[in-house]
C-alpha cells in the first residue's frame, strides 16, 4: 500500500507554511507552486476555504487577482478541526485530542490481534441496543419482506451515483455530484479531472453493481471481499496483479504511528477469523460497523482497504432491504480521524459517531416515502430563492450538463465561503431528483422539462 497523498491536516499544515513566505499575500497558483502539493485546484480551494472559515487565513481581491495571506497572530498550529458538523461524544473528543498531537509525540503501535480475537459475536457489541434500534427505525423501507436485494435494485441508478461519489470523495476525489452523474449515466468524463479520479468513480460503479446484482452469492466470505477489492482497485495499483490478492509485504500508514501486520500467513489467518466473526453477527448494523472497523485495521490488501470496507458495510443492509449506507454529508477529516483512532488506539467511539451520522443522513436521503422522518433543512430554507432560480435557469433553457456545472459554480461564488460547497451539492442533488411529479416547483413548463430531459438523457 504505497500511499503518497497527505491527509487533510497535513495538507493544511503545508499550505500554512507556504503562506508564511508571502507577507503581502499569495495567489492560489503561487501557493500551489510553493507548497508543491499534488492536488487538484478545486481541492486546494477547499483547503483554503477551510482555513478562511477558521479565521486563520484572509482572502482579498476578486477573481484572478485574489490573494490569500495569514491573519496576524496566527500560529501554524491553530488548524481548524470540524467537530460541530457531527455530534461527538466526550470519548470522541478525547480521541481527536490525542490524534491532534504530531506523530513524533504519539506512541508507535503494531497490529493488536486481541482487538479482533477477543470480539465475541452477539455477546460483545460495538453498538448499543438503543443505537441498533434507532438505526433499524431509520433504515426501514417498504421492501423489508421482499427477496434480498429488491430495494437496492429499485434505487440502483441513484445508489450508483450517491455511493460512488461519496466514497470517492472520502478518498480526496474532486468529482462533483453532477460530474459523477454524467460519468455514470452518460459516460461523459469531466474535462478537468485526472484519469485516476475518473477510474475511481467507474470502479465504484462496477463494485456496487456487483453487490446488488449478485446478491445470492454475496456474503462475508473470501470471494466477496477479494472480488470487491479487484473491482475497486482496477487500473489503480502499481502492480496490476495485486487487485483481489492479499498483501504480500509490510506497509506503513501515512501520517500515522500504526504499522499493520506484515507476514502474509498472519494476514490470511486474521482475515479468515474476521470473516467468520462477521458472518456470525446477527444484527445487520453491527455487521456493517464491524466491517468498517476491522477491514481497514487489518489492511489485508496493498491499498483500497477503506473503500472495500465502505461498500462491504452495505452487504447486510442490501440483503435485508434496508436503506443503504451512502456516506452522505460525512466530513472527510472526521472519517480519517475516526479510522486513525481504531489504528492507533483501538478506540471505536469517533468512527462510531461518524458511522451513526452517515447512516442517518443516508437513510433520510432514501426516505422519500417517509416524509415524517425529516425536519426542513435550514440551509435549503436560507437559500430557497437562489436554489430555485439556478434550477429554473438550467431546466427552462435546457442547459447541457457540462455548461450547467459552470452556472452552478458561478452562482456559488457569490455566496459566503463556508456555504459554497454545500450549495453546489444541494443544486446537484435537486437536479438529479427532478421527475415528472415535482418539476413544477421550479416554475418550468412541461414542454421545457421534456426538452431538458432529452438534453440530459433522462428517462
Amino acid at each position: 500500500m504505497k500511499k503518497k497523498q497527505f491527509d487533510i491536516k497535513q495538507e493544511l499544515d503545508v499550505i500554512l507554511k507556504a503562506l508564511e513566505q508571502f507577507k503581502d499575500g499569495a495567489s492560489i497558483d503561487a501557493i500551489r507552486d510553493t507548497s508543491k502539493l499534488n492536488i487538484e485546484s478545486r481541492t486546494l480551494q477547499r483547503r483554503l476555504d477551510k482555513l478562511i472559515e477558521g479565521g486563520i487565513v484572509a482572502k482579498f481581491g476578486k477573481t484572478k487577482s485574489t490573494l490569500y495571506r495569514l491573519n496576524k497572530d496566527t500560529s501554524t498550529h491553530q488548524l481548524p478541526i470540524q467537530t460541530n458538523s457531527i455530534p461527538l461524544s466526550k470519548e470522541s473528543e478525547k480521541i481527536l485530542g490525542i490524534l491532534s498531537a504530531p506523530t513524533t509525540h504519539r506512541h508507535p503501535v503494531g497490529y493488536n490481534r486481541e482487538f479482533l480475537i477477543s470480539y465475541r459475536p452477539n455477546i460483545d457489541s460495538y453498538l448499543s441496543e438503543k443505537e441498533k434500534q434507532k438505526l433499524a427505525d431509520l433504515g426501514k423501507t417498504a421492501k423489508l419482506d421482499q427477496p434480498a436485494g429488491t430495494y437496492a435494485k429499485e434505487i440502483l441508478q441513484r445508489l450508483l451515483i450517491d455511493l460512488s461519489w461519496n466514497s470517492s470523495r472520502l478518498e480526496g476525489n474532486t468529482y462533483s455530484l453532477l460530474d459523477t452523474q454524467q460519468l455514470i449515466s452518460q459516460g461523459r468524463m469531466a474535462d478537468n479531472k485526472t484519469a485516476m479520479e475518473t477510474q475511481m468513480i467507474l470502479n465504484h460503479k462496477d463494485a456496487i453493481e456487483f453487490l446488488v446484482r449478485a446478491v445470492d452469492q454475496i456474503n462475508f466470505n473470501r470471494y466477496t471481499i477479494t472480488s470487491l477489492h479487484a473491482l475497486l482497485s482496477n487500473n489503480l495499483l502499481a502492480d496490476p496483479t495485486a487487485s483481489g490478492r492479499l498483501r504480500h509485504y509490510g506497509v506503513g500508514i501515512t501520517n500515522s504511528v500504526f504499522t499493520p501486520l506484515g507476514i502474509p500467513q498472519q494476514i490470511e489467518e486474521m482475515l479468515e477469523i474476521l470473516l467468520v466473526k462477521a458472518r456470525e453477527i446477527q444484527d445487520p448494523f453491527e455487521q456493517a460497523f464491524f466491517i468498517m472497523v476491522q477491514i481497514p485495521y487489518l489492511q489485508p490488501f496493498d491499498d483500497v482497504n477503506k473503500r472495500v470496507s465502505r461498500l462491504a458495510a452495505n452487504i447486510p443492509l442490501n440483503k435485508l432491504n434496508l436503506a443503504p449506507l451512502a456516506f452522505v454529508d460525512v466530513p472527510e477529516d472526521l472519517y480519517v480521524k475516526g479510522t486513525l483512532g481504531v489504528y492507533e488506539l483501538n478506540r471505536i467511539e469517533l468512527l462510531k459517531d461518524v458511522f451513526f451520522w452517515a447512516y442517518e443522513r443516508s437513510a433520510l436521503r432514501y426516505a422519500a416515502l417517509r416524509q415524517s422522518l425529516g425536519e426542513p433543512d435550514p440551509f435549503r430554507l436560507k437559500y430557497r430563492d437562489e436554489i430555485r432560480t439556478v434550477i429554473a435557469e438550467i431546466v427552462s433553457n435546457a442547459i447541457p450538463p457540462e455548461n450547467a456545472i459552470k452556472v452552478i459554480e458561478d452562482k456559488a461564488q457569490t455566496l459566503p465561503e463556508g456555504d459554497r460547497a454545500r450549495f453546489t451539492e444541494t443544486i446537484d442533488t435537486e437536479l438529479l431528483s427532478l421527475h415528472n411529479g415535482n418539476f413544477a416547483r421550479y416554475w418550468v413548463s412541461p414542454s421545457e422539462f421534456e426538452k431538458w430531459k432529452n438534453t440530459w438523457g433522462r428517462d
